[in-house]
């Protein structure tokens, strides 16, 4: 089991590593959106994942959170992008 759970942390590692690298890099906004929301997908995932392991329900609240955000940003940036493209033709 500790060997899975390891792996498991390299993998979940690796993609943050990854993400964050994208979110920096670019090139445009929306890439850095999917990144973003990439991320923040991640993170509640390892929250899953510990609830699952250790039996709680406490971290329930913050991945609701954290959805929600992920959400309202996705949806703020994409009407950013609809409005400067409507001025813009």
């Amino acid at each position: 089991m500790n060997v899975l759970l390891v792996a498991i942390m390299v993998v979940f590692g690796i993609a943050a590593i990854l993400c964050v690298v994208r979110i920096i890099r670019g090139p445009s906004i929306l890439d850095r959106t999917v990144a973003s929301d990439v991320l923040l997908t991640e993170v509640m995932c390892v929250l899953g994942a510990d609830m699952a392991l250790n039996g709680h329900t406490r971290n329930i609240p913050v991945m609701l959170i954290i959805a929600a955000v992920s959400v309202f940003g996705s949806i703020s940036v994409a009407r950013y992008v609809a409005r400067r493209d409507n001025t813009t033709s």
